[in-house]
């Protein structure tokens, strides 16, 4: 009992920290960074960092953990995983509609795609992203795939998404550390420099730093052993690892 009050507290906070990175990603780019449109100007481009934080990171943590929710242990496993392929769908589509802005501003003012660290590691995520939903839709919802298959690929599954998981936080923090390099150049463009720390930056760096605590909350919930779900036949007390029945 005192570890499924333990998992709904760390679960609580997960749910908290997600909210405040989103709501905390949206303020940073309507009150500092003009708003939002989707016309070509530096407002398109707001919606990049919008989306890609709730998309990469918010979205797709949440898709991880649904098995570790104890409300759903004892129940067909189906409609968690519908579930959480359909969390993880709709974070990729929002995380290609991020890119989709930031592409279309690029293109319109002439700028350069795909130049800097924080682009090829984005770039990169999103690829694993696809890859890893076509495997995980193939291997684990279609009827036909023999259990045998599923038991190899399950292991994999599981490592990859934690993988992922990192790599879209370690591109959104890049992301949001370069928009303030560009954004807070001091006199050149009538701000105050990023080394001043102005409340841009205390805001910008404050989503950053939230979001790291976001993504290690998702890994120790991930990491427990004893928050994975039961498999069929287990003993009571005793938790199989998730790779157990292959599905």
């Amino acid at each position: 009992m005192r570890g499924i009050v333990t998992f709904y507290l760390t679960y609580l906070l997960c749910l908290m920290l997600g909210i405040t990175c989103v709501a905390l990603v949206a303020y940073w780019n309507y009150s500092y960074r003009g708003g939002f449109a989707w016309d070509g100007s530096i407002k398109q481009f707001n919606w990049h960092p919008v989306f890609m934080v709730i998309g990469m990171v918010v979205l797709y943590g949440n898709a991880a953990i649904v098995y570790r929710i104890p409300l759903t242990w004892g129940h067909n496993k189906l409609p968690w995983k519908l579930l959480h392929a359909g969390l993880l769908l709709l974070s990729f589509v929002l995380s290609v509609i991020g890119l989709c802005a930031v592409f279309e501003y690029h293109n319109a003012n002439h700028t350069a795609n795909l130049y800097s660290l924080h682009s090829w590691v984005g770039i990169c995520t999103t690829a694993l992203f696809a890859a890893q939903w076509v495997m995980g839709f193939t291997a684990f919802l279609l009827p036909c795939t023999p259990m045998t298959a599923r038991a190899l690929v399950k292991p994999a599954h599981v490592w990859m998404g934690g993988i992922i998981l990192v790599l879209g936080i370690v591109s959104c923090i890049s992301g949001i550390n370069e928009k303030l390099f560009f954004a807070l150049k001091g006199i050149t463009n009538g701000t105050l420099p990023y080394s001043a720390l102005p409340p841009e930056a205390i805001t910008a760096n404050a989503l950053g730093v939230i979001i790291v605590a976001f993504g290690l909350v998702v890994l120790k919930i991930l990491s427990n052993q004893t928050w994975q779900r039961p498999e069929p036949g287990y003993e009571e007390g005793v938790y199989q690892p998730l790779g157990y029945d292959g599905s």
